[in-house]
């Protein structure tokens, strides 16, 4: 089943916003300061390439807990806004609803994104 929901997922977009996440990680690496950012970039395309079967898994401790307080008053508020939102809209039809679950997973990355391991 995860093998179908990431083909239809990469086929209805997954492919464009996993290489914008590819794109954004590689221009914050450019400088030393943004490669933490950058690595979370990465982070998040590998999720969002293909997020079925997949589980994050959150820890880190309190260097984490302090890169996510700025990455959330950022950049990370915005980016879980449209991942919810997302979410929202698949939830709409019942066919959907898988894919909504995996934004709501997205959002909640895109919020807390230091200190997680996708798996």
């Amino acid at each position: 089943m995860s093998l179908i929901g990431n083909i239809i997922w990469i086929l209805l977009g997954g492919i464009w916003t996993a290489l914008g996440w590819l794109l954004l990680g590689c221009a914050f690496c450019i400088s030393i300061v943004g490669i933490p950012l950058g690595l979370q970039c990465f982070k998040m395309a590998s999720l969002t390439l293909a997020p079925f079967g997949k589980e994050i898994v959150y820890g880190g401790g309190a260097p984490s807990l302090l890169a996510n307080v700025f990455w959330v008053i950022l950049a990370g508020i915005p980016m879980a806004l449209a991942y919810l939102i997302a979410g929202v809209l698949n939830c709409l039809t019942v066919i959907g609803i898988p894919f909504g679950l995996q934004s709501f997973k997205m959002a909640k990355l895109a919020l807390l994104p230091f200190g997680s391991t996708v798996r």
